[in-house]
């Protein structure tokens, strides 16, 4: 059967098996028939498929739109429904509180009443609190006005005052310098005790200094302290004739004025034989606003005093000199202590005074610019003058023994070589 089913090649002699042929030929035959009945059914089975999605889509479509519908009917009943039974709850909730909305309703027209009336009643505070206000900034700018009417009085006061202190001032510190130089603890003692002791001192050392320069011929003779009297006794001396007459000066520098001192002061002056009794204070009595004679004891300010010792030590002169030419002494000292407690000397004294204090303000405030013009023009001179020194010694540094020295530029008595060796140290 093999060498049956075999054939050789005329060509090449090679032996074939035809029944090998024969059946790869029936098998690939076999197999592209069942391949291509395999890609029917594949088509067919894809047809199947496109066909059921799109069935699954319409029915998901449908029920869709059933869906939608179904709910659309379903909103719309239960629209109708709620509102049959929303209108019947209001009738019935209408039914049922138609008395106490009626009540309410009679209420809140009360309220509303009341509210009214609230309101009304604050707006007419409101108009009281606004005219309160007008009347309140109306006063205020009145007092305000006077404030400083008074405001500037008052300074005009505090301002002259501080004027007439500013010597007494100068004669403060000047003591107080002396006493830190001669016993620093003394015044620590004296501080620590309080100032008045000490002003009571200036000024009555200021009193003694004061009629010792304007009236070198007479005698000021100082009340030691402990003893009994006043601060000092100026004996009134001119070139022809020694004690013409005693002027008695007392000093007082506290907050208020006592009368006692007037009393005690006239027993001071029997006691000492003085003609005239001068008490020096800085507070006036109540009843005083300037120099004035009180109980037959003339009461000034320092600066005052300045003018009326002038005043009383010519009186002095005058009276005694009257007194010389008339034999009747004891008339004469009457007529001495008539013309001196007269309200024609107080006239004339007070006007000497006043032209006194007048020139003397004058003075004062021309001493003051004098003081200012000169402070400026020695600070602008002292300026020219370091610059110029800087200028000078900036110049000589550079260029050495070159520039020529200034004799007002160098120390006093010494020479070049001394001036040369000093720069270069």
């Amino acid at each position: 059967m093999n060498k049956e089913s075999q054939i050789k090649c005329p060509n090449c002699g090679t032996s074939i098996d035809v029944q090998d042929i024969l059946s790869h030929q029936l098998e690939e035959e076999i197999k592209q028939k069942y391949q291509s009945q395999l890609a029917d059914e594949k088509k067919k089975y894809e047809a199947d498929q496109e066909k059921l999605k799109q069935e699954k889509l319409d029915f998901e479509q449908k029920k869709k739109q059933e869906n939608e519908l179904f709910q659309e009917r379903f909103d719309k009943k239960l629209k109708e429904e709620k509102g049959l039974l929303e209108g019947k709850l209001k009738a019935k909730l209408l039914e049922e509180q138609s008395e106490q909305f009626t009540a309410l309703q009679k209420e809140l027209n009360e309220k509303s009443e009341q509210i009214k009336e609230l309101n009304r009643t604050k707006a007419e505070i409101e108009k009281l609190k606004r005219e309160k206000g007008e009347l309140k900034e109306a006063i205020e700018a009145e007092a305000q006005k006077n404030l400083n009417e008074i405001l500037v009085s008052e300074k005009e006061k505090i301002r002259k005052a501080e004027e007439d202190k500013n010597e007494l001032r100068f004669k403060e510190m000047q003591k107080q310098l002396e006493d830190q130089k001669k016993l620093t603890e003394e015044m620590k003692r004296k501080q620590e005790q309080g100032s008045m002791q000490l002003q009571g001192e200036v000024q009555e050392l200021a009193i003694e200094e004061w009629l010792a320069v304007q009236f070198p011929l007479d005698t000021i003779e100082e009340i030691k302290k402990g003893a009994r009297g006043g601060d000092c006794i100026q004996i009134v001396n001119t070139r022809t004739e020694q004690n013409c007459g005693k002027i008695y000066y007392e000093s007082k520098r506290t907050k208020d004025f006592q009368s006692s001192w007037i009393e005690k002061f006239k027993n001071d002056i029997r006691e000492k034989g003085a003609n005239i009794g001068v008490l020096v204070t800085e507070v006036m009595p109540s009843d005083m606003d300037r120099m004035g004679l009180k109980d037959g004891i003339w009461i000034c300010n320092y600066d005052e005093f300045k003018g009326l010792c002038n005043v009383l030590r010519e009186s002095i002169v005058k009276v005694n000199l009257a007194i010389s030419s008339q034999e009747n002494k004891g008339d004469k000292m009457h007529m001495l202590y008539d013309y001196l407690t007269s309200n024609q000397f107080r006239m004339q004294i007070e006007a000497i005074v006043e032209g006194f204090t007048s020139m003397k303000t004058a003075l004062d405030s021309e001493k003051r610019a004098m003081q200012r013009i000169w402070k400026e023009r020695e600070k602008q001179i002292e300026k020219v003058t370091a610059n110029t020194i800087d200028m000078h010694a900036s110049i000589k540094g550079i260029a050495g023994n070159a520039i020529q020295s200034v004799k007002a530029l160098e120390l006093p008595g010494a020479d070049d070589e001394d001036q040369n060796q000093l720069e270069l140290e």
